[in-house]
């Protein structure tokens, strides 16, 4: 047996079980967005693309896309820039992190819709233990003064905050693990050069990150454009909608209104994007050029 025909049957079993958990699935969301009527009930009828039109004619749901972009580039541009400088300064300390490196972990074993409670209860107004710290450094005149999750103007980014709270370790432990594969003498001749530390992040660290960088904005990308348990706890996404994101959107059509061709259209076109997002930005990041 040639080598290439046993890695294929290698990958078979795990291929199989893909197009069984995965692969199934995204055909029945298709087949259902281009039906109308809930299936439980029998009363179905084929409407085309009309569920497609409606969706991109939805005000909500064209609201909702735009909130998730807004909420998708906050919380990835925070846990990159928070999760480089944490991994600088691992890479930097060497041996001496490992304690800190274990302290900063523990976030990512807890459950997103913990966090999302821990968060609203810190957050809350009125009595909310994140506004009473404020209040006693005098950064704000009274324990209500910020409404974090009853102002539509700043409830997104508030619900933002567990996301990276929670992930921003993992963005960290990415870019760390970049950072140690990078040879110390590109570092040594920079310093021989007379390269200070900015000149050397940006001519050497940040070049030859670009691959790690590309794979851990591509998959935070993804899951934070998807979050929904976080912010269904914390505010079920409103005031006003304020905080719903097309998770929610596509919850809600789906439970609260009983339209699942709604949904389902609205979940096929959030996939495509989100692919089509996805290796586009990889392309461009991993680009040598």
């Amino acid at each position: 047996m040639s080598e290439r025909r046993y890695a294929l049957l290698l990958v078979a079993p795990a291929a199989v079980v893909l197009l069984g958990l995965v692969g199934w699935p995204v055909v029945r969301l298709l087949l259902d967005s281009l039906y109308t009527g809930s299936g439980l009930t029998g009363a179905r009828r084929f409407v085309g693309l009309d569920n497609y039109v409606d969706a991109l004619t939805d005000p909500a749901i064209r609201a909702a896309a735009g909130r998730t972009v807004v909420y998708t580039v906050t919380v990835v541009f925070a846990e990159l820039v928070i999760g480089l400088g944490m991994a600088l300064l691992f890479h930097a300390l060497g041996p001496r992190s490992r304690m800190l490196q274990t302290l900063f972990l523990y976030p990512l074993m807890i459950a997103p819709v913990v966090a999302g409670l821990l968060w609203r209860f810190l957050m809350i107004d009125n009595f909310g233990i994140l506004n009473e710290l404020l209040y006693r450094v005098g950064l704000v005149d009274s324990p209500a003064a910020v409404s974090w999750l009853s102002d539509p103007d700043i409830v997104l980014f508030s619900v933002a905050i567990p996301d990276v709270w929670l992930t921003t370790s993992f963005m960290t432990l990415v870019l760390y693990a970049g950072l140690q594969s990078i040879a110390p003498d590109l570092y040594e001749a920079a310093r021989l050069d007379g390269a200070g530390g900015l000149r050397m992040l940006r001519s050497i660290t940040l070049p030859l990150l670009r691959p790690v960088i590309a794979v851990a904005l591509v998959i935070r990308g993804v899951d934070a454009a998807r979050a929904f348990d976080v912010i269904l706890v914390q505010t079920d996404g409103g005031p006003q909608s304020a905080s719903e994101t097309l998770s929610l959107t596509v919850y809600k059509t789906m439970v609260t209104f009983n339209d699942p061709g709604t949904a389902a259209a609205v979940s096929t076109m959030f996939m495509a994007v989100m692919m089509a997002v996805a290796l586009v930005a990889a392309r461009t990041l991993w680009s040598d050029r």
